[in-house]
């Protein structure tokens, strides 16, 4: 997997902005790695099943995470962001 372009929803923008800065920073840092290696172990990277079939997470921490989608073109689509419950929102 190459990581071309990391493009936000407006739904992830406006849950970053309510995260505690500390985890903003570390989403960001999470980013970085995920663009630079996204097989990268820390990440945890994984498809999702079920309804949300098609879309993939990286994990922030033990308990938050990144819900994304592969486009056509190849971007990344970061379309959530959040505790683990964020699952149970899209």
């Amino acid at each position: 997997m190459m990581v071309t372009e990391i493009l936000y929803s407006s739904k992830f923008a406006a849950e970053l902005k309510k995260l505690p800065k500390e985890l903003m920073l570390l989403a960001a840092k999470k980013e970085r790695i995920f663009k630079d290696n996204p097989l990268h172990p820390s990440l945890r990277l994984h498809a999702l099943q079920g309804k949300l079939k098609g879309l993939w997470s990286i994990s922030i921490t033990g308990g938050h995470r990144i819900i994304f989608e592969h486009q056509q073109n190849g971007d990344i689509l970061f379309i959530s962001i959040g505790k683990h419950d964020i699952y149970r929102n899209l």
